[in-house]
């Protein structure tokens, strides 16, 4: 199932991304700095949702969260 996550406090503006039974899969943020949230992307794609969450969840940028966090924040709001 496609998710669409408005991000909060990052460069980033949205985040897609799909979750299938409790893997995520093609994660894309739109907006932010394309080389990093790309790389974040391609380094949780296959990867347990809940995994996910625990590994970036707390990662700060500026302001209190990051886009990492942001991904993990719509994936446990996902599941």
């Amino acid at each position: 199932m496609k998710h669409i996550y408005k991000t909060k406090g990052t460069c980033s503006r949205t985040i897609e991304f799909e979750i299938d039974g409790d893997v995520v899969k093609n994660v894309e943020f739109i907006g932010g700095c394309a080389g990093n949230t790309a790389g974040i992307g391609k380094l949780v794609e296959g990867k347990k949702a809940e995994d996910v969450v625990k590994m970036l969840s707390g990662i700060n940028c500026r302001g209190g969260t990051s886009c990492p966090d942001q991904l993990a924040t719509a994936i446990r709001e996902a599941i």
